[in-house]
């Protein structure tokens, strides 16, 4: 008798070990960097992790209103990213944690120049429409 391998046979959540691994990342970084008192930090959103699937990289996307204060919080990010990834060693019930890589989050922002060409596009046709009128 054969065994079924896979997700058929999976008892509990039916999601990957991977999304539950991201989520309990997302969880520890964003409640560490509120504990951080640097101010380049203090408008940081956690918009999202990606952990590979062998387990040993996380990349933690993070925006900021701010696009001049960019380059800062990066720097901001890279000082304090050891005692994030200790934080997460300390706080996860795992053998081994994922490494910790930090990248900006664009996706906001072109939501917003996508929304705004899309405004104009709705403009130009309604003049458009009472011209023909």
């Amino acid at each position: 008798m054969s065994k079924k391998r896979g997700r058929q046979g999976r008892t509990g959540q039916n999601y990957d070990r991977t999304d539950r691994v991201s989520g309990l990342v997302r969880e520890i970084v964003a409640s560490e960097l509120e504990r951080i008192d640097d101010q380049r930090l203090f408008l940081l959103s956690v918009t999202g992790v990606d952990v590979d699937r062998e387990l040993t990289g996380a990349t933690v996307w993070f925006y900021v209103s701010d696009d001049d204060g960019l380059e800062e919080v990066t720097e901001a990010l890279e000082i304090h990213r050891p005692r994030i990834q200790q934080a997460l060693a300390n706080q996860s019930r795992m053998r081994r944690t994922p490494a910790i890589h930090f990248q900006p989050d664009r996706s906001i922002q072109e939501a917003g120049r996508i929304e705004s060409i899309l405004e104009e596009l709705q403009i130009d046709a309604s003049e458009r429409q009472t011209e023909t009128d």
